[in-house]
């Protein structure tokens, strides 16, 4: 790249390339009856030993709490997930996985790598592994709190 702003043609091709993933990912979650969002919130919870709160949901995922509730409004309407009181604190609300929630997270995983394979179709297992490298680099680089 010898062009005087190669930077910025890369960082414009990288958000060409997440307008395109998100494009796919939300065609292939469509079957599925889910938004990227919730996908992406009931993919947090699994990941706790105990159901979190929704400000534990926001942080994890990098929202504001609001949007946390209102992902968390559909998933519930949606009999994904349920609120429950905190065993400890009846103050404290908590998020749980419903069965059907755990059916959905089983389609999920399929309309993700759907949508990876899709994405990743032009390229080799050599050139796979390389992304995977520099990716790896660009998340694990510090990152800017107000960005």
């Amino acid at each position: 790249m010898n062009t005087p702003d190669a930077d910025g043609f890369l960082a414009e091709q990288l958000l060409r390339l997440t307008r395109r993933l998100h494009r796919i990912q939300k065609r292939q979650l469509e079957p599925v009856g889910i938004t990227p969002a919730q996908s992406r919130l009931l993919r947090a919870l699994v990941h706790y030993d105990t159901p979190p709160r929704m400000a534990d949901l926001a942080q994890r995922l990098e929202v504001v709490p609001r949007a946390v509730t209102t992902v968390v409004d559909g998933l519930e309407s949606a009999g994904l997930v349920r609120r429950a009181p905190d065993p400890t604190n009846r103050r404290v609300i908590r998020i749980e996985l419903t069965e059907k929630g755990r059916a959905a997270l089983r389609e999920l995983r399929s309309a993700r790598r759907a949508a990876a394979e899709e994405i990743l179709a032009p390229l080799d297992t050599e050139q796979r592994a390389q992304l995977t490298v520099l990716l790896n680099a660009l998340f694990e680089a510090p990152r800017e709190r107000d960005c």
